[in-house]
């Protein structure tokens, strides 16, 4: 049996904050606003795989009035809900992923983006879809006040 999640996430975009994406660093006068380390690729992804399973959202498992997730690397809870996913007998066939973004380009750092999450999922880089999108200058994501990361996930049966 095969099932399909999917996740959209968005945050702030201000000065002096680290800027994750997709569990690498950033170089980036802005980083994005957020309980955690904000990454908003990794939280697209949780809620893609929490959906496909109807096990709630990030919000839920991780919520952001809980002092034990303050500033936590991203990748921990990504973690977390791929280890939920594999203890109800489920694994990720692939994920496909949209970010949103005015500034600054990603493009260069897909390949390291890849690589991390299939290391934290389990999975090859070469299942992971990373893309990346403007606005065109329009709304808050092209005003450079935000970002949006969107992604879809397959997973299936196991045994």
């Amino acid at each position: 049996m095969y099932r399909i999640g999917q996740g959209i996430d968005f945050h702030q975009m201000v000065e002096g904050r680290d800027f994750w994406l997709g569990g690498v660093l950033i170089p980036s006068p802005k980083g994005a606003l957020g309980h955690s380390d904000a990454d908003v690729l990794l939280h697209a992804v949780c809620d893609a795989l929490l959906g496909a399973l109807a096990l709630g959202d990030i919000g839920q498992h991780f919520p952001d009035t809980d002092a034990a997730y303050k500033g936590i690397d991203s990748k921990i809870l990504l973690k977390k809900c791929g280890e939920l996913v594999a203890s109800k007998g489920y694994a990720p066939v692939n994920v496909d992923a949209t970010v949103l973004l005015e500034a600054p380009k990603i493009k260069k750092y897909g390949p390291d983006m890849r690589a991390t999450m299939a290391a934290v999922l389990n999975m090859s880089p070469n299942d992971i879809s990373i893309k990346a999108t403007t606005t065109e200058q329009m709304g808050f994501v092209g005003k450079g006040e935000g970002i949006v990361a969107m992604a879809n996930v397959l997973l299936r049966q196991l045994g």
